[in-house]
């Protein structure tokens, strides 16, 4: 009998390490595909929508280098804004870091709102968008005055991007007051060199633009008053992404919705973005240098 209780013992315990080493052997699997999991994720691409603003440029090229850094392979494609939500809608870009709203981006929120998903969080919250000119054009400081100044400006307004948010409602300000001008489409570089070209020969210019954007820094330009608020007031920033994104990477969803950055800061990015030779090296260094304001995004 004692000879059979020790064979059964000895059973036991060979039964007992067996099933041990086989959950140890689970654990570590279920371990392994979890690092496997998430460093899958981390080697996946991200596309981020790029669009030829200096703002969006400076943006998306922070952002590329803050996710690189964190393991991430980002793509940045370029692409138009009407271009952008249509990608957006279809799978075929991760995110947009620039949708402006209460009013510039109001008609892709109505028209995208149901297949893209429109982040409440805002990165930036003191924008401003209108007509400016140069100040030393005194005789006009407000789109009421432009009609009766517009051989002044040869009855022309220089835009850029056609299909962009602030050149439709642009085209809404003409009708609602009435101006008998031309809006002229380009892109923004091209809108930009017609400022510096204006302002140097002291010549009178109108030109939809915003804040932030570096080219107040450079020349003195000043909004027009807009007495019926077509452009509205002040706007706010947010990003948009594809359906499923925040499912899929919802670390990077939590870090898009911690930014935030104000006028100093979107200035100085932008500032180092432009003087670099590449884009990509003034938002190194600018990342470099403000790192603990990014730790807070990304905690």
């Amino acid at each position: 009998m004692n000879k059979w209780k020790k064979v059964l013992s000895l059973a036991s315990i060979i039964l007992l390490m067996a099933v041990l080493a086989a959950c140890g052997n689970s654990n570590e699997e279920a371990d392994n595909e979890s690092s496997d999991a998430a460093s899958e994720e981390k080697n996946q691409e991200v596309t981020i929508g790029q669009i030829n603003w200096a703002e969006n440029i400076a943006v998306t090229n922070m952002w590329k280098v803050i996710l690189e850094d964190k393991g991430y392979s980002v793509k940045l494609n370029n692409l138009n804004m009407g271009s952008t939500m249509k990608a957006l809608e279809a799978g075929d870009l991760d995110a947009s870091l620039e949708i402006w709203l209460p009013v510039q981006d109001a008609n892709y929120l109505k028209e995208y709102k149901d297949s893209v998903n429109f982040s409440d969080a805002t990165w930036y919250d003191n924008a401003k968008v209108g007509l400016v000119v140069p100040e030393y054009v005194e005789e006009v400081n407000s789109i009421e005055d432009l009609n009766e100044h517009k051989d002044m400006f040869n009855s022309e307004i220089v835009g850029f991007d056609p299909g962009a948010g602030t050149m439709e409602v642009t085209e809404t300000m003409m009708e609602d007051y009435g101006l008998e001008y031309e809006l002229l489409s380009s892109s923004e570089p091209a809108m930009l060199a017609e400022i510096g070209n204006a302002v140097e020969s002291e010549e009178p210019i109108v030109a939809p633009l915003w804040s932030p954007h570096w080219v107040f820094s450079k020349y003195d330009l000043k909004f027009l008053e807009d007495p019926q608020n077509t452009f509205g007031g002040v706007e706010k920033i947010h990003h948009a992404t594809r359906q499923g994104f925040a499912d899929e990477y919802p670390e990077i969803s939590e870090w898009f919705k911690n930014w935030k950055m104000d006028d100093k800061q979107i200035g100085e990015l932008i500032e180092y973005v432009e003087n670099s030779e590449e884009p990509i090296d003034g938002a190194k260094k600018w990342v470099e240098e403000n790192q603990d304001l990014i730790d807070e995004w990304v905690k």
